[in-house]
């Protein structure tokens, strides 16, 4: 027998059915962390903070499409420090690559940031960022 009472457990039933298959679950996220240094000389300093005022809408399109949840630039003087949140474990490599191949505006923003761009003492010939290992934290 079909009552008024089971019509309701069952849309009931129904309701918390779809509502666990539309929540998604999301990765958990890592936050990561690099230096680097901007070229000698004020006038590429300038330029270079000139552009980031007006980054190309390409661009964080490509960073959005390839993944990054978050993307901070901080600085002292020449010296810039990026904070990127990621999906934990994420290949940054094929990150990087998958933001550039969204649209040829996002490599040749890459070209030209990496010409203002060199690497901090201690680094190689030819690297520019470092990624920077925590040493210290305080918190919960």
């Amino acid at each position: 027998m079909y009552t008024k009472k089971m019509s309701c457990f069952y849309l009931l039933l129904l309701a918390v059915i779809m509502g666990c298959k539309q929540q998604k679950t999301e990765a958990p996220l890592q936050e990561r962390t690099f230096v680097v240094s901007i070229a000698p000389g004020e006038q590429k300093l300038q330029e270079y903070l000139d552009h980031h005022q007006h980054i190309w809408p390409e661009v964080e399109a490509g960073f959005k499409r390839a993944g990054y949840k978050k993307i901070t630039l901080s600085r002292f003087e020449h010296l810039v420090v990026m904070s990127i949140v990621v999906p934990a474990g994420a290949d940054l490599d094929r990150m990087s690559k998958a933001a550039e191949s969204y649209d040829k505006r996002c490599a040749e923003w890459n070209r030209l940031m990496d010409s203002y761009q060199e690497g901090v003492p201690g680094t190689t010939p030819g690297q520019k960022w470092v990624e920077v290992k925590p040493f210290y934290s305080f918190g919960k």
